[in-house]
């Protein structure tokens, strides 16, 4: 070797030496320069208690603008992932139910009726979408978008026409997986005196009647924006009053005199809209099972990953919540409170965020805040469809946000706990927890176990003391992260649990996704940008006995 080879083979050394003690460092540094978080919890007592399907999801009605679409509910791998989710209600509805009329083939024949595409009975084992025809349909959707974002762009929205078909295979899907329908009728149909005309209303009753299709109703989808998109103004008296004519025909009907109806499913309150739900419930709130209100924390059109790991943005749930729920108790007291339809980002999700690992804080927050607030169910936008805010992309592969869902489903129950968390410098905002019974139903831990969930918004760890009432307890933790590191990951659309990434086993199988051991007197290690369950299965809570 020349005395130049030798010069320069040290200098690679020296250099190569000094960038693995500085990575070496960097890395110590992140290690060591955790938060430390102090708990504060009341076992004793619940809280609030939220409904069994507060955690429940949608398909938006734009999937009937052409019916075919509607064949990719008879997907056994799309079926498979909603059972996952069950229980929960299936919300069919969104812009379009507006401009959606029932256009029956077969008139009005009860006869025929029974005769038309299938019975609900044995739909499950007898429909499903040949591998063949469902490549196709994807293929298609795929297309089928872009048309719809160009809509809701330009704020114009064709009139739909669906028939018996329509309504069998939507039907069928949630009788298949376990879901509990709620459809969206057109309030959009006005008579010459601007009263809602409820001539196709009736006829599409009078069929799911005679199919003996059990669901629930909603009318209506943001009247608030009904000038906007329709030019027509309908005032909350109005509304309320058109809310109370359907109540009047669900009661005629032997199946549907004690089903759900639901609204009026207006947009976050702004001074307009506060109006507008404080005339409606003057009017119509004898007549709704629950009080339903959409939220979203940003446009999705101008937002930055910052909102969606930004504390303050997620605080603004409590307030909007505060305000729609201070509305409802003075004219309303006690009249249960949903989010009708929710996510991250409005105008159909965030490009590249809301349907990545970051879009979890956002959720796994609202899931948690939602709940301490006293919201009865939370209606996600949606589980498959148009948008970008979805649970199961257009290839009906889950997303970070589904395998979410799913684990919140099996290791969280409805009795909310009480829990705050304090680092050194006061309340934290970057780490933020949550704590509920543990599913009691879904899982074989002990009576008196406790999840406790927790979001990291921030890049370095945390460690958080749990109190000594319950630090004795062992357990199990479900970590998700990213499935690439650091910041890059948050734009990712794989997630890992406890190391390894979540896929499905096949098209009917989920994996079992089994938490890691934790033993009892150590501190819970979150590591950054990441969100975690912990069951405390030994945690004797009194409040979940």
């Amino acid at each position: 070797m020349s005395g130049i080879s030798i010069l320069a083979f040290v200098m690679i050394s020296i250099l190569s030496y000094g960038y693995y003690v500085v990575a070496s460092a960097e890395s110590a540094r992140d290690e060591w320069n955790f938060e430390s978080v102090n708990l504060n919890v009341d076992l004793s007592r619940v809280l609030k208690k939220v409904n069994e399907r507060f955690l429940s999801v949608a398909i938006d009605a734009s999937l009937v603008a052409e019916e075919k679409f509607m064949y990719l509910l008879t997907s056994p791998k799309l079926r498979t992932l909603a059972k996952a989710l069950t229980p929960a209600f299936l919300r069919f509805g969104g812009t379009r139910q507006d401009f959606m009329t029932f256009n029956p083939t077969f008139l009005h024949s009860n006869e025929n009726h029974k005769n038309s595409v299938f019975d609900a009975d044995d739909i499950c084992e007898r429909l499903e979408l040949p591998p063949l025809l469902e490549k196709r349909l994807k293929q298609e959707w795929t297309l089928q978008e872009i048309i719809l974002d160009k809509e809701d762009l330009q704020r114009k929205y064709r009139s739909v026409k669906f028939t018996e078909c329509a309504v069998d295979l939507l039907y069928s899907f949630t009788n298949c997986s376990g879901l509990d329908l709620i459809f969206g009728l057109n309030e959009l149909l006005r008579t010459s005196g601007n009263s809602w005309d409820s001539s196709n209303a009736r006829t599409l009753l009078q069929y799911c009647e005679s199919k003996q299709y059990s669901m629930s109703w909603e009318l209506g989808n943001e009247p608030n924006s009904y000038e906007k998109k329709a030019g027509i103004r309908v005032d909350g008296y109005q509304l309320g009053q058109d809310f109370v004519q359907l109540r009047k025909i669900l009661q005629e009907s032997k199946l549907y005199h004690n089903t759900g109806l639901y609204g009026p499913d207006i947009s976050q309150p702004r001074d307009h809209r506060r109006d507008l739900l404080e005339g409606f419930l003057e009017s119509g709130a004898e007549a709704i099972d629950a009080c339903t209100w959409h939220h979203y924390y940003v446009n999705g059109r101008d937002t930055s990953l910052e909102d969606f790991l930004d504390p303050e943005v997620l605080n603004t749930l409590a307030l909007k919540t505060h305000e729609v729920m201070e509305t409802i108790e003075l004219t309303s007291p006690g009249k249960k409170v949903w989010l009708g339809e929710t996510s991250s980002a409005y105008g159909g999700g965030a490009k590249g965020l809301s349907d990545t690992f970051v879009a979890g804080f956002m959720w796994l927050d609202k899931l948690g805040l939602g709940a301490k607030l006293g919201l009865d169910v939370l209606i996600r936008q949606v589980l498959f469809g148009s948008g970008t805010y979805h649970l199961v992309d257009e290839n009906l592969d889950p997303l970070p946000d589904y395998w979410l869902s799913v684990l919140y489903k099996r290791l969280v129950g409805p009795e909310v706990l009480s829990i705050e968390a304090f680092s050194i410098l006061g309340k934290t905002k970057r780490v933020r927890v949550y704590l509920h019974c543990t599913n009691k139903k879904s899982t074989s831990y002990k009576s008196g176990a406790v999840t406790l969930f927790a979001l990291n918004l921030s890049k370095g760890p945390a460690r958080i003391s749990v109190p000594v009432t319950i630090s004795n307890s062992t357990g199990e933790a479900f970590v998700l992260q990213s499935e690439q590191p650091g910041e890059e990951g948050l734009y990712s659309k794989s997630v890992k649990l406890n190391g390894e990434v979540l896929k499905m086993v096949d098209e009917r199988t989920l994996p079992s996704l089994q938490g890691t051991p934790l033993p009892a007197g150590e501190h819970l290690r979150l590591p950054g940008y990441s969100f975690a369950f912990y069951v405390l299965s030994e945690a004797q809570a009194l409040a979940c006995r």
